[in-house]
């Protein structure tokens, strides 16, 4: 390939993403410009900008494109989330004379559009679940007469799960309906629904395409079937229950569907997949970058971004079909600012951060000490993503780094992902999308019990009765957890409190013995 221009890019965005996207603009040797918003003043991805102006809000078309006419851009990168599927604002991104990385207006229209994508997947024979659009509680009830309870509705406008309900019976329908209808007019600006069949025991299955206009190649598949609320939490690559038969028609399908909308820049096409009957199912487009999209960097050594990059700029893709092969497995876990036992939020300040590293360890973090993690915005802090020959290589290898990753100020839900990870039936691969809301009240009980124990020993240490710890330990083994983890965080956390106290810091006052 030529030598590139150097070319200045605005990352409309803020976070991990930002911080990753300005990366690859850095290795390139291109000028990375961003924004930020008052929230972000102090936040981690302005340190990775070269320059960068304050907006009120990063869904502010006018004053993006405003920055970065004055920033000197020649395109702006949207990441994911915000405006990065907003077809209005690619035209006005466009219209300013700017290159925009990712689709162009009308492939996202499509995409964007969940029922006119449905109708042309079904139209060139590739299964879909039945569906019917919804305009009244009505609608929702024919439908399920005919295919049976339970149905779920959805927002034809959009996805992220806004809008998604599960309707079990006829009297949830009219409640559903309004909700739905109105989350999703709020959110898109689009107030269509769609009904469709409710199917619990699937796995979630995405493929990476990459496309320049000439050839559209895939980077194989992904599997993010740990949901919660519609959310991912975990993702690997490959899926680890497709067979190759099964997987090359997925493949083969979202390769199809992709050139006939004739999509350009990196997209994922989204499938669910039967385990029990082993059919799949269209279901989606996402016109950007994934969140997860680290783990099919890993297995396929491409870098998405740098590709979506020189196919914005017409320098066409690097590759081709035959150079792309699956290398290992990888799994990411999102780590959250969230309170294990509820997962609510938890925002705040970020006291103490320390990731972990090794090799085939990779984290796209957006926090740092001093971080202000703010309930404006997603919980996301970072990903941790472990890569390995194996699929239990990578398992142990991210168990092994969750373990080592040490976030004080903020709650994690770091906790829950060691729980997940280390179900039988995740370890086995067998999970489908109803595996976590399934298990989820056993795993937040085992958590609470875990953290009574722990608050026994701390309290135990402060007092210096260290023997008192041997008469606790056999409660440990039997809720789960593990001696030498309580010994060394309890351990831990007593030098913290003696830090504190150093300092003149006002401690918090610990649960007592048994409470």
């Amino acid at each position: 390939m030529l030598a590139l221009l150097k070319r200045s890019v605005l990352i409309a965005n803020r976070g991990e993403i930002a911080v990753r996207i300005a990366r690859t603009l850095r290795e390139l040797g291109w000028i990375a410009v961003g924004i930020y918003t008052d929230a972000d003043k102090l936040s981690l991805h302005r340190k990775y900008v070269d320059y960068d102006s304050r907006v009120s809000s990063y869904l502010d078309i006018d004053e993006i494109i405003d920055a970065a006419l004055e920033l000197g851009a020649d395109g702006i990168h949207p990441g994911y989330g915000f405006l990065s599927e907003n077809s209005s604002f690619v035209e006005r991104v466009i219209r300013a004379g700017l290159t925009f990385i990712g689709p162009p207006t009308r492939a996202m229209k499509i995409s964007g559009d969940k029922v006119m994508a449905k109708d042309i997947a079904a139209e060139i024979g590739i299964p879909t679940i039945p569906w019917a659009e919804v305009r009244d509680p009505s609608n929702i009830i024919d439908y399920a007469r005919e295919y049976g309870y339970p149905v779920l509705i959805k927002a034809a406008g959009g996805g992220g799960g806004i809008g998604m309900r599960v309707i079990r019976s006829d009297k949830e329908a009219e409640a559903c309906f309004k909700q739905a209808k109105r989350e999703a007019e709020k959110a898109f600006n689009d107030p269509r629904i769609f009904v469709e069949k409710y199917l619990s025991d699937v796995k979630h299955i995405e493929v990476q395409i990459l496309s320049d206009g000439d050839e559209v190649i895939h980077l194989f598949d992904r599997d993010c079937s740990i949901q919660r609320r519609y959310q991912k939490v975990i993702e690997e690559a490959p899926s680890p229950t497709l067979e190759s038969r099964e997987r090359e028609k997925i493949l083969s399908d979202a390769i199809e569907l992709m050139k006939l909308i004739k999509y350009v820049n990196a997209g994922t096409v989204e499938f669910l997949y039967d385990v029990v009957n082993k059919r799949h199912y269209f279901m989606e487009i996402n016109a950007r970058l994934q969140v997860e999209h680290p783990v099919t960097e890993m297995i396929t050594g491409v870098d998405i971004v740098r590709q979506q990059l020189l196919i914005a700029f017409e320098e066409g893709l690097e590759l081709s079909q035959g150079s792309i092969s699956i290398r290992g497995h990888a799994v990411e876990a999102r780590i959250n600012a969230e309170n294990p036992a509820t997962l609510m939020p938890s925002p705040g300040v970020v006291k103490k951060y320390f990731e972990p590293s090794g090799p085939g360890i990779r984290v796209d973090s957006g926090v740092f000490e001093g971080s202000v993690v703010s309930p404006e915005y997603t919980p996301l802090m970072a990903k941790l993503i472990a890569w390995a020959p194996t699929r239990e290589s990578a398992i142990r290898k991210l168990a092994r780094a969750l373990s080592e990753y040490v976030i004080t100020g903020v709650e994690t839900n770091i906790p829950v992902l060691k729980s997940i990870i280390s179900n039988e039936e995740f370890l086995k691969g067998f999970h489908t999308t109803s595996f976590l809301d399934a298990c989820i009240d056993s795993i937040k009980r085992k958590l609470i019990e875990l953290e009574k124990v722990h608050a026994v020993a701390v309290s135990m240490l402060m007092t210096k009765s260290v023997d008192g710890l041997g008469a606790i330990l056999p409660k440990v083994k039997k809720i789960g957890g593990k001696v030498s983890s309580l010994k060394r965080s309890a351990w831990m956390y007593w030098s913290i409190v003696k830090s504190g106290v150093k300092r003149g810091r006002k401690l918090r006052r610990l649960p007592q013995s048994g409470k």
